[in-house]
């Protein structure tokens, strides 16, 4: 039975949990069992975000605090029952929500992050971490979980109880419940007593959760009375409830009294991530405007990093009040890696989505923000290049998205992208322009790039043969990003940005006056056979001319100054779009054997047949796609016949 089935009215219902999640909590009882404590930080991290919903509603609608404003997460444990529970009286749930929230997952990409898994703990561990577990890592610990709830504004008839042993499926009724909130009832599994420990989950509460804004209340030990007070008849004291974590907003306390460790554990809290994170920035802003921002930099990419329905990362509050935790317009698309809290003094309380879009505060916040995340990076990109080869290769995709969004910080942006290059023909994109412009030869004043849908292809491509040969660099740019980037990014620190595979290649003072000379000597004993091979190819040319580019190759296909790249088409071509296709330049290499064997036919058929055959190896080897394989390889077979007569 699915999920969505109803229930009727006072019957309790068994319904089964949707695939993804059964795989999910398979992988992860086993997966994450060496790190099992984490268990009550994800569900006390739970009932914070679940006490910040309440109170950012409650600024519309005061009346759902009732007669309880005093919002708390309590811990508690039976150890006769063996059951540790979890309490909060913040928003609550409705019995849909408890279906959407934890009878399925509803995010993108499950299926694709589900099948990444390896089957290694240590790394997959990692990778859930990645993908938040929350709720369902009580089941690391426990055999079967009870969750009541009732929400915020609800009649008490109205809770519901969700119940499961993780196996499979969830059972779901309509109960009674005094107060509004959630509270979670784990039945240790046999081995988990160290959890029936006061000290333990104090411990426990103090290492992850000290930072968390709202108490966390656990009872007190009683205090047996003495020998004298027995005497008197004096009984024990009862329990009494006490706060044990800090709880006050750890981005409000000066940063020299907040430890690395408290640091890290506020962002794993923030994040919902098990790692600790690369970097930060924590800021106090007085001035015109008031606010105090925390941003991290995580350690590694979540998996739905390229998701553009994902909302962003940082939390934003009013005065320590939550507002909402996906505000993208507090940094820009490409920067929607970065997690961590921004509050401001000078916002209304009762802001919203519409009101942030125009704002005054929030464009000063963001520019501030932009510019700390990005003195971060260029921090970390000078002081420690290997922690930032780490980051480069997490985050470099998303970075690169960056010139073409935020044109104030372009240049800044630029100086921290990393890119393969000629320079050491590797995979690895390690080299910066700035490095780049610094092994320029000194007669050369562009920055040269190729792009392809693959590295082998931009590091084999023929239009990088005479700058091989001249020994200058060219940066190898084979990320789908990359034709996006060079659409906006056309100089760096005044040098200009050139493709190699677009336009009449002119090399400037790399080529000398002999070199132009003997040229335009070649380009003059060829014109005849330049007509002829326009005239067989028609119009699946635009022109057909001799070229600086090649040295060893006979042909290659060349896109006009001012027209799309090959490349660019493809893609745009592979994501459904409709493309009106430019006919490329043909530049042939009067030096090579098959050129010279094609101004010496005679022969119109042969001369046709050979030159289609270049085209259509000019248009293989850019990555292009042939239009009719099959006479290509009859023309090639032929060739290969007459050629072997």
């Amino acid at each position: 039975m699915s999920a969505e089935a109803t229930m009727e009215s006072g019957k309790k219902e068994t319904l089964g949990f949707q695939t993804e999640v059964k795989h999910l909590l398979h992988l992860m009882v086993h997966s994450l069992y060496s790190n099992k404590e984490i268990f009550l930080r994800e569900l006390i991290s739970n009932g914070s975000d679940a006490a910040d919903k309440l109170r950012f509603e409650a600024i519309k609608d005061s009346s759902l605090y009732g007669d309880d404003s005093e919002l708390k997460i309590d811990v508690s444990f039976d150890k006769e029952a063996r059951t540790v529970t979890v309490s909060d009286n913040g928003i609550g749930m409705s019995r849909q929500e408890v279906i959407e929230h934890i009878g399925t997952i509803a995010k993108s990409g499950t299926k694709q992050f589900l099948e990444s898994l390896t089957g290694d703990q240590a790394k997959d561990s990692k990778l859930i971490g990645q993908f938040g577990v929350g709720f369902y890592s009580a089941f690391i610990v426990a055999d079967k979980v009870s969750l009541t709830t009732r929400k915020a504004g609800a009649d008490a008839d109205q809770a519901v109880r969700w119940e499961s042993d993780g196996q499979g499926e969830f059972s779901l009724e309509p109960v009674q419940k005094d107060s509004r909130g959630t509270d979670i009832t784990l039945h240790l599994k046999e081995g988990e007593d160290e959890f029936l420990e006061s000290y333990r989950l104090k411990n426990i509460i103090h290492k992850y959760s000290d930072h968390i804004s709202i108490p966390i209340r656990m009872l007190s030990e009683p205090i047996p009375p003495t020998e004298e007070e027995k005497k008197e008849g004096k009984e024990p004291e009862e329990p009494q409830w006490e706060t044990v974590n800090q709880a006050s907003a750890l981005w409000t306390r000066p940063k020299n009294e907040i430890s690395d460790e408290e640091y890290n554990e506020f962002y794993k809290h923030v994040a919902h991530d098990f790692e600790d994170p690369m970097d930060r920035t924590h800021n106090r802003v007085e001035g015109k405007y008031e606010y105090t921002s925390l941003l991290y930099i995580p350690n590694r990419a979540p998996f739905d990093l390229w998701d553009r329905d994902r909302r962003g990362g940082i939390k934003l509050y009013v005065k320590r009040v939550f507002i909402m935790d996906d505000a993208e317009h507090l940094l820009p698309n490409y920067l929607r890696f970065v997690r961590g809290v921004i509050d401001s003094n000078d916002l209304p309380l009762n802001v919203s989505r519409e009101i942030l879009q125009q704002n005054k505060v929030i464009d000063s916040i963001r520019t501030a923000s932009v510019k700390k995340i990005l003195g971060l990076l260029e921090n970390l990109a000078e002081k420690d290049p290997e922690k930032y080869q780490h980051f480069w290769k997490e985050f470099g995709r998303v970075l690169k998205e960056g010139p073409g969004e935020d044109f104030a910080n372009k240049e800044r942006i630029a100086g921290l992208l990393r890119f393969s290059s000629t320079h050491e023909d590797k995979e690895e994109q390690d080299v910066s322009l700035k490095q780049y412009i610094e092994r320029m030869k000194p007669e050369q004043d562009t920055i040269y790039y190729v792009t392809a849908d693959s590295f082998p292809a931009a590091k084999n491509s023929p239009h990088l043969e005479i700058f091989r040969k001249k020994g200058s660099e060219v940066l190898l740019l084979a990320d789908r990003v990359d034709e996006w980037l060079v659409s906006s990014l056309t100089e760096f620190d005044g040098k200009k940005i050139e493709n190699v595979t677009k336009g009449e290649l002119d090399l400037g003072k790399l080529e000398d006056e002999e070199e132009k000379a003997s040229k335009e000597k070649i380009d003059e004993s060829y014109k005849s056979v330049i007509e002829q091979i326009k005239t067989c190819l028609g119009d699946k040319v635009k022109d057909v001319r001799t070229t600086h580019r090649l040295t060893s190759s006979p042909a290659c296909l060349v896109a006009d100054s001012h027209d799309m790249s090959a490349n660019l088409e493809r893609i745009l071509k592979s994501a459904g779009q409709n493309v009106p296709g430019s006919a490329p330049i043909f530049e042939i290499n009067p030096e090579h054997p098959l050129l010279q064997r094609l101004k010496a036919e005679t022969d119109d058929e042969r001369f046709n047949d050979l030159t289609y055959v270049l085209f259509d190896q000019a248009l293989l080897a850019e990555g292009g796609q042939l239009e009719d394989p099959a006479t290509f390889v009859k023309r090639m077979n032929e060739l290969l016949l007459k050629i072997g007569a």
